[in-house]
């Protein structure tokens, strides 16, 4: 029996209203992505690669077209549906990382499982301090997110992303603030987490280098597709 693909989008289309003009972002995207692929997204800034992110991490609702994850269809569903499968089924990691500056390092991580439960839980801390080992920084996990440097930051994200322990992650530019040496080891652990979780992977990246590692390489342009190689 076939599995069910991780990612299916059909004849997907983003339109945003400029004044009385209209901007067609996305223009008929087709993509199917397995579970348990690692998978770069490349494309000029404007080709529709974070605006794809966002309508498959339902951030975002699509103006037409037809979006799947894990079989389920997330087009015409109810925010609180989205919500709930969003939390399960889907983790995030952002250029800005985005963590909480206030927060330490292990409330960070444990914060979508605290926000799925609505408190925070024993079973919560003990993964999150395991995940903080995972990605190396157990000796930081009571550290502000503010004390991080900017390396540091992006494997706490990491770990939080993986924090419910999605079937999907979704990375927008997660290397793209960092230098060399920071950005080869956060891709080096989103290796490491797909070979050993088969966690499924859509990284959004400019950078050739990263993308190389990825087991398929996705060229969008003008908001289409423009290429697809394994």
């Amino acid at each position: 029996m076939n599995e069910v693909p991780l990612v299916e989008v059909r004849d997907l289309t983003k339109d945003y209203a400029e004044g009385e003009n209209v901007a067609r972002v996305l223009k008929g995207v087709q993509l199917t992505v397995a579970q348990g692929e690692l998978v770069a997204l490349l494309g000029p800034s404007g080709s529709g690669k974070s605006t794809l992110l966002n309508i498959l991490g339902t951030l975002m609702r699509p103006t037409s077209g037809s979006v799947r994850v894990l079989g389920q269809s997330l087009v015409g569903a109810e925010d609180l549906v989205l919500t709930e499968f969003r939390n399960r089924h889907i983790g995030f990691v952002f250029q800005a990382h985005l963590l909480l500056p206030d927060f330490t390092a292990l409330e960070n991580v444990m914060f979508p499982a605290a926000a799925r439960h609505g408190r925070e839980r024993h079973t919560d801390r003990a993964r999150a301090s395991e995940l903080l080992d995972r990605v190396g920084l157990s000796d930081r996990r009571d550290y502000l997110a503010s004390q991080l440097s900017g390396g540091q930051k992006q494997r706490v994200a990491v770990a939080r992303s993986l924090m419910n322990a999605p079937e999907l992650v979704l990375a927008d530019e997660p290397t793209g603030n960092l230098d060399r040496e920071s950005a080869d080891r956060v891709m080096q652990l989103l290796i490491d987490i797909n070979s050993s979780d088969g966690t499924g992977f859509l990284i959004s990246t400019h950078d050739e280098n990263i993308a190389a590692r990825c087991q398929r390489q996705i060229y969008m342009a003008d908001g289409r597709i423009a290429d697809d190689r394994r």
